[in-house]
């Protein structure tokens, strides 16, 4: 298994497997027929005498083998990158380029209108927005599946890097001509009232309700979903409460019956960070998709 046997064109290919998945989508990404692609998967499996990826439906899954060299390889086919890419420069205007965002429902809302307005002027551009669990985030970054991911604050570990990108208030949400909504709210009308929780969760409290229980009160939740569009359509028919970011409740409340109001305490704020893996962080393309994304956090959709 000597080095100066191996081909090292064959390494970029086997990453490029690993990332994508799939032979046909590999041979997409590197420019190169999917025959080509299986040849040199195969030249791979011969000099470790392993099968390296086995099917599974319409995934290629690494071995076990597979996963530990790619851990190992990685970090110095990273650096080889590089150093080549620190010779070339990215162009947006005239390369063509996939960018894959990690995106919960309600940012895809706020996020993807400001920043495909601001990609407008880059047609070689295309964009996937997916929602990634959590607990696999920090994998798919590392395996170059997601370019970047966008979410509240998470524990990660020291490979991946992010930064603060916008803090969103919670407001209030009623529907137009609820006896709560024509006067300023206060805590006896909050808990008076009935409540929607929205969370993937199916018990527990909201982030609202850990600061409404340091200050010694419980509202009363008369609803649980997942989804803040589906809440805020059950408000605007009812006379139950959404406590919500409020970035999202104003693109709501553009078309639909809904009044914002401040909440009767200050609750806490989300904050929304951008997620990158340090491995990833000086390749040209990256870098600048990263500057767009923090450029749109502070400019709101044009109408």
């Amino acid at each position: 298994m000597a080095l100066n046997r191996l081909d090292l064109n064959l390494l970029h290919v086997f990453d490029t497997i690993y990332r994508e998945g799939s032979l046909t989508r590999a041979a997409r990404a590197l420019h190169l027929t999917q025959p080509a692609v299986s040849h040199s998967l195969s030249r791979l499996r011969e000099h470790f005498d392993d099968p390296l990826f086995t099917r599974q439906g319409n995934q290629m899954v690494p071995t076990p083998l597979a996963r530990r060299f790619l851990e190992t390889m990685r970090p110095g086919l990273t650096q080889i990158q590089g150093a080549v890419n620190q010779f070339h420069a990215f162009d947006p205007a005239t390369q063509r380029k996939t960018y894959s965002l990690g995106l919960r429902d309600i940012l895809e809302s706020t996020f993807l209108p400001r920043l495909m307005q601001r990609l407008e002027v880059y047609p070689e551009l295309e964009i996937v927005s997916q929602r990634i669990a959590r607990r696999d985030m920090e994998t798919q970054l590392a395996a170059g599946k997601l370019d970047f991911a966008v979410d509240v604050l998470l524990p990660v570990s020291n490979q991946t890097s992010h930064e603060l990108l916008q803090r969103d208030r919670l407001v209030v949400l009623a529907r137009e001509g609820h006896p709560l909504a024509e006067a300023t709210l206060d805590m006896e009308g909050y808990l008076s009232a009935k409540h929607v929780l929205v969370s993937s969760r199916t018990e527990g409290p909201g982030i609202e309700d850990f600061e409404l229980s340091r200050l010694g009160v419980q509202r009363s939740i008369r609803l649980r979903c997942q989804h803040y569009y589906a809440a805020c359509r059950v408000v605007e028919s009812s006379d139950l409460l959404l406590t919500m970011p409020e970035a999202y409740a104003r693109i709501i409340a553009e078309r639909a019956n809904i009044r914002i109001m401040n909440p009767p305490a200050d609750l806490p704020s989300l904050d929304v960070h951008l997620y990158w893996h340090k491995a990833y962080e000086k390749e040209p393309a990256l870098v600048w998709f990263r500057e767009q994304l923090t450029a749109i956090t502070n400019t709101p959709p044009q109408p």
